[in-house]
């Protein structure tokens, strides 16, 4: 579970006030040129403002048209504020922005969600065998979901679910598996994982043997996930000096690139060693054009 990560958050606003002022001036022709004209007082955002106009603008001002002004009031205050004016009657609205105000900080709340665990419930749902169909595989009997079957494999749902196959027949058989290794299949179906004691480094061969059946049904029933897990498993406990040329041939066979090329590195690393086993002599009498591909790149690997 990853430690806590503690979160805060804060808020910077700015705070404003806003005010409207309606000024209207009865006798407009009469008021004399150079004369200003004042509001009444408006009060907004803790200041006194007032609107002033010019007729024809004032003497230091150039024009055939009039001056309209807003004036802050209050002596030596410092304030900003933006306005807006209409000129029918004159209206003006003003906002008076004041200084940023910073929000004391607040803690954040956190809700933990929990890991998923939709494969423990598929798990119990294989264990607890309800509304199981029957697989017939070796000559053993196991309980399994057709539909689960179907879901995780394109293969499966081809053989159950197709049009020359009877959909409501209970029993499915397993042609060409044994029956230890579609246990273990069968596990990975509903938890998406291999079996807990398949994952001890220092297990017997006979693991290895387990994980290279189940490379080989994954790659017959098209489950990929299944099939790089295998690949992982192999490159990281079962690519040594004796295995590593039944474990590129097993690569090559069923289209493992990465497996592939875990093991040339390793034919480069350790070639005298390799040469020496019987896996090695059984390669070059079965699949030698295999092997002689295999050697070049090693060699090439070696020059890099």
């Amino acid at each position: 579970m990853p430690s806590e990560i503690s979160k805060t958050a804060s808020r910077c606003t700015v705070e404003r006030a806003r005010g409207t002022h309606t000024f209207e001036i009865v006798g407009y022709e009469d008021i004399k040129t150079g004369d200003p004209v004042q509001s009444a007082t408006l009060a907004v955002g803790g200041y006194d403002w007032a609107l002033g106009f010019y007729r024809d603008g004032r003497k230091d001002y150039s024009g055939q048209c009039g001056l309209v002004f807003l004036r802050l009031m209050n002596n030596k205050a410092e304030v900003r504020g933006v306005y807006d004016l209409r000129m029918i009657a004159f209206e003006c609205v003003l906002t008076v922005i004041g200084e940023p105000r910073i929000a004391e900080t607040v803690r954040v709340s956190r809700i933990e969600v929990p890991l998923s665990n939709l494969s423990d419930h598929f798990g119990k749902l294989l264990l607890e065998q309800e509304g199981v169909d029957i697989a017939g595989v070796g000559g053993e009997t196991f309980s399994a979901h057709k539909i689960v079957l179907a879901t995780r494999s394109p293969v499966f749902k081809a053989e159950l679910y197709g049009q020359m196959k009877e959909r409501t027949a209970s029993r499915v058989t397993i042609q060409d598996m044994q029956p230890a290794v579609f246990k273990a299949f069968l596990h990975f179906i509903y938890t998406d994982s291999l079996p807990a004691d398949m994952y001890d480094p220092d297990a017997a061969d006979g693991d290895s043997e387990m994980i290279r059946h189940l490379l080989v049904a994954a790659d017959r029933y098209a489950m990929d996930r299944l099939k790089l897990v295998c690949q992982s498993f192999l490159c990281e406990y079962y690519v040594d000096a004796e295995t590593v040329a039944t474990t590129l041939a097993l690569a090559d066979q069923h289209n493992c690139d990465k497996l592939k090329d875990a093991c040339i590195e390793f034919i480069a690393s350790s070639e005298d060693a390799v040469v020496a086993t019987k896996g090695y002599a059984s390669l070059k009498r079965t699949c030698p054009s295999l092997l002689i591909d295999a050697l070049e790149k090693a060699h090439k690997f070696r020059k890099t």
